[in-house]
């Protein structure tokens, strides 16, 4: 058994200056058995016990190259040498900018950010601001940052949002304002019957629909065969936006994202994670008429947009994307440990679903297709957590949450393959006991 007094020892004294020991609530997995980490080296993390594992949760995927690459950390040390901050815009950012839009089709101007939250918060005022209108309309089970214009039905139960003929937006968190709650229409993902009527009842006060081409914060699950292209399709026919949130998909699934995996047009894209390879880096982008309001009467800033780390990482992990096969390797041995993982369930007869892409997937548990939170709502969590705890206890990190992806990075080995594989038929076969 692997020993975790010293992190058990820190949460206690983080518990003293930090609600729950964490700096987010995404990272407190319980009393007792939260890790505390001491550092990450290519596809590698080691708690504070020195506990080395194989990691894939990736920071919840901003990890794309894999941790401390010398090829990003050199260009950020070289840069912040020449200053770390400035109140003026600089080459670097602009060069960064304009690779962005080399690399993704249909983006044509972009505006950086410091974090997702802040990205998609600024898209949906461009949105409004653009469209004249105030309502936006959102999937059960999507997560698009802590901001309260869209933290709603994301995480509740699924018994809490009514019947799918006419959901009830339901807040994620106290001290969102109902209010907001007026503003808000939220609708089962990959339900195209649902979203025509609320299209058609409503369509012409939304100022946009906002939604991640897979459920990152939900199991991966996918999008169905022309549900996002009606989305684009019923927005163009009623004057709403259409904004792709990338914050996960974005420089993962590939170098233009899923607007060139499922051959989109958005009028708005967001970004983060990936783009930096886990230095803070974030932006949203789209269409040059829709952005072009920016400025004009419509407020977008912040102090660190800019930040010369963020921006640094971004110039080299964007440039690395662009030189090397880097999503093509992430795309073969994620596809090779998919194929394991849903074999070694299929031998363990549990009935289950794969979901996700190569670079970020999961699996549920008591299912064979899942669309939509409502039907991942059902599936066994418990025999699920199970497996993780299994796995972490035999070196291997998924996170300890079953909404959460799989993600993989540049610095998985084959090798890191098949040992994940081996305690992951382990971990099986000890839980189904």
């Amino acid at each position: 058994m692997k020993n975790f007094a010293k992190s058990q020892a820190m949460q206690k004294r983080a518990q003293q200056v930090t609600p729950l020991g964490v700096n987010s609530n995404f990272r407190y997995w319980g009393e007792g058995i939260t890790p505390y980490v001491q550092k990450g080296k290519d596809a590698y993390l080691w708690d504070v016990d020195g506990n080395k594992y194989i990691d894939y949760r990736m920071a919840f995927g901003p990890i794309i190259l894999g941790h401390a690459i010398e090829e990003v950390d050199n260009k950020v040390a070289e840069e912040i040498r020449k200053g770390v901050l400035f109140a003026m815009t600089g080459e670097l950012e602009i060069e960064v900018e304009e690779m962005m839009i080399e690399m993704v089709p249909g983006l044509e101007m972009v505006r950086l950010a410091t974090t997702g939250t802040e990205a998609t918060m600024h898209a949906i005022r461009v949105a409004r601001a653009y469209t004249g209108r105030e309502m936006i309309l959102k999937f059960e089970g999507n997560y698009h940052g802590f901001h309260d214009n869209t933290l709603w039905s994301t995480y509740a139960p699924a018994e809490t949002y009514g019947n799918a003929r006419s959901p009830i937006p339901v807040a994620a968190s106290s001290g969102i304002p109902r209010a907001l709650g007026s503003l808000i229409i939220t609708l089962p993902f990959n339900d195209k019957e649902a979203f025509e009527r609320a299209m058609f009842s409503y369509g012409r006060q939304i100022a946009a629909v906002i939604t991640e081409p897979c459920q990152g914060n939900c199991g991966a699950i996918l999008p169905e065969p022309g549900f996002l292209e009606l989305i684009q399709q019923k927005c163009s026919e009623y004057g709403a936006l259409f904004i792709l949130d990338e914050v996960k998909t974005g420089f993962r699934i590939g170098n233009g994202g899923a607007q060139e995996y499922y051959n989109l047009a958005p009028d708005l894209i967001t970004y983060a994670k990936a783009l930096g390879n886990g230095y803070p880096a974030a932006a949203f982008g789209g269409k040059k008429e829709v952005m072009s309001i920016i400025g004009h009467g419509v407020a977008q800033g912040g102090t660190y947009t800019n930040n010369k780390p963020g921006m640094a990482a971004a110039w080299a992990t964007l440039k690395l994307l662009k030189e090397k096969p880097i999503l093509k390797s992430i795309q073969q041995r994620g596809q090779r440990l998919m194929d394991g993982v849903d074999q070694i369930l299929t031998e363990a007869d549990l009935v289950h679903a794969i979901n996700g892409y190569p670079a970020m997937f999961t699996f549920a548990i008591g299912a064979e297709k899942i669309t939509s939170q409502r039907e991942w709502n059902n599936t066994d969590h418990e025999l699920y957590l199970e497996i993780m705890d299994a796995l972490i206890e035999r070196g291997v990190m998924p996170d300890h949450d079953a909404r959460e992806p799989w993600f993989l990075c540049y610095a998985h080995t084959e090798k890191d393959i098949d040992d994940t594989l081996t305690a992951f038929r382990e971990a099986v076969q000890v839980c189904k006991k």
